[in-house]
């Protein structure tokens, strides 16, 4: 990524469940560049049966083993 471009080092960063129209990924995102989800449903992605139980109330429940 060019320097100009390039993210700030003193922020946080997530790896995010991503899709578009012709795949599904996991993308690794800096706090400034994450938008949000106005729709708010559930996402179809691969990995969310791995992660999470349920989607309830407009929430992701996730499994037991991922718990800290």
């Amino acid at each position: 990524i060019p320097e100009d471009v390039r993210p700030r080092k003193d922020q946080p960063f997530y790896h995010l469940l991503a899709e578009n129209m012709e795949s599904s990924y996991i993308a690794y995102v800096s706090q400034q560049n994450l938008v949000a989800d106005d729709e708010a449903g559930p996402v179809d992605h691969p990995a969310i049966a791995n992660l999470f139980d349920q989607f309830s109330d407009g929430r992701y429940q996730l499994r037991r083993e991922h718990r800290h």
